[in-house]
């Protein structure tokens, strides 16, 4: 092709690969005109359609609309300005299928119901702004009274869960736990309980009074036990449970009997509500943290073995 040849539609088809249908109607639109006619009235085209054709072809698979392509071709936008605005929309139409296939995922992995799946996916399209109005809410409404523990507030606002834009199957699973837990107000009294103790490293009362030897064996014993899978509820736990309460007991100069341990597990709860650890447990895995083992409570089994081989 040349700067001064007229092309007929179906040697531009052929040339750009749009069909003979697609170039008409571009004409008709106005967006590529014909340059001339023949005799016959068929449309001519000269080299400069040729390019503006390609040009058309091409933002349009880039999914540009036909109004922002026409602006391009008056000069009215450049091809970089409108790039970075189809960019920056594409942006969010990917982070949109991204959590959508978390959400899915997600159900598909939990077996959720209908009516689950509907909730999930409701508090999964909240902004980034509504779901921390959602947890300051949480955080005002358990620590906002006069008699609430400032340090406390301080330390669950510290560790604000934050969904990414890309979620994990089990981050979208993590979050979607803690937005129903901290909209119920026996957790939120919980955690108002036990979060003072916790932001302020309080030693248990039982913990001073047993005394270092007797604790320093216990926390070991517990996280052997922990570690090795052992479920508090089973009767694996019997032996050790027993063991504990016996030696708890002789300290203490008690009888070893039910009534011993519900207050011995009343003692141990204050500070490790299993309702609490499974908030930070939550709150680690929607920030992506590491589990830290040395971190991870042993009390809560302590309780659970406590108050299941009476």
């Amino acid at each position: 092709m040349d700067g001064t040849t007229l092309y007929s539609i179906g040697e531009l088809s052929r040339r750009t690969g749009l069909s003979v249908k697609t170039i008409r109607f571009y004409s008709d639109a106005n967006v590529v005109a014909p340059t001339g006619r023949t005799p016959a009235g068929y449309r001519l085209y000269d080299l400069d359609a040729l390019f503006r054709l390609e040009l058309v072809r091409t933002l349009r698979e880039l999914g540009i609309d036909l109004p922002t392509i026409q602006r391009v071709l008056n000069r009215e936008l450049s091809v970089a300005e409108v790039a970075s605005a189809h960019a920056d929309a594409l942006d969010v139409q990917i982070q949109t299928l991204q959590l959508r296939r978390s959400v899915l995922r997600a159900a598909a992995k939990s077996g959720s119901s209908p009516k689950e799946t509907k909730l999930m996916h409701r508090l999964t399209q909240l902004s980034g702004e509504e779901r921390r109005r959602l947890i300051d809410d949480f955080i005002d409404g358990t620590f906002g009274t006069e008699n609430a523990d400032p340090n406390a507030a301080a330390m669950v606002r510290a560790a604000t869960p934050d969904l990414p834009d890309e979620p994990s199957t089990d981050q979208v699973a993590a979050w979607v736990e803690l937005a129903e837990m901290i909209g119920d107000d026996d957790f939120r009294a919980r955690m108002r309980l036990v979060a003072g103790h916790q932001a302020n490293g309080l030693t248990l009362g039982i913990e001073t009074e047993a005394g270092d030897e007797l604790m320093e064996f216990t926390r070991r014993r517990l996280t052997e036990t922990r570690n090795a899978g052992i479920d508090p509820r089973s009767d694996e736990a019997v032996p050790l449970v027993d063991d504990l309460v016996r030696r708890f007991a002789e300290v203490f100069t008690r009888t070893p009997d039910a009534e011993f341990r519900d207050w011995m597990a009343q003692q141990f709860e204050v500070a490790h509500d299993p309702r609490v650890d499974e908030y930070w447990r939550l709150v680690w895995i929607v920030n992506d943290w590491q589990v830290v083992p040395n971190l991870i409570p042993v009390y809560p089994w302590l309780v659970q073995a406590l108050r299941r081989n009476r």
